[in-house]
């Protein structure tokens, strides 16, 4: 019984950083692969590196990305933060 009392503290620290911290964090990353996989040709995007632009092309793994300009760019689907509509 003292075992028990003597290491509930550290069960509960346990427990409140896998709420705190583990938890919110497992959720964004189920988002985050959600809104990759539910990519579109003509969605707008923003990369991680802050790169604005419209989806022309996806590939499996891949994106390829058209800037105002008319540039096409190529990026891994994972590099894909944001998609602004």
């Amino acid at each position: 019984m003292d075992m028990l009392l003597s290491l509930s503290p550290i069960i509960l620290m346990f427990v409140i950083f896998y709420f705190l911290l583990i938890r919110p964090q497992q959720k964004r990353q189920k988002q985050v692969k959600q809104m990759q996989a539910d990519l579109q040709k003509g969605n707008e995007i923003v990369t991680i590196g802050g790169f604005h632009g419209v989806v022309h092309a996806i590939d499996e793994n891949t994106v390829v990305v058209q800037a105002g300009d008319g540039t096409k760019l190529t990026f891994d689907r994972s590099s894909i933060r944001d998609v602004k509509n």
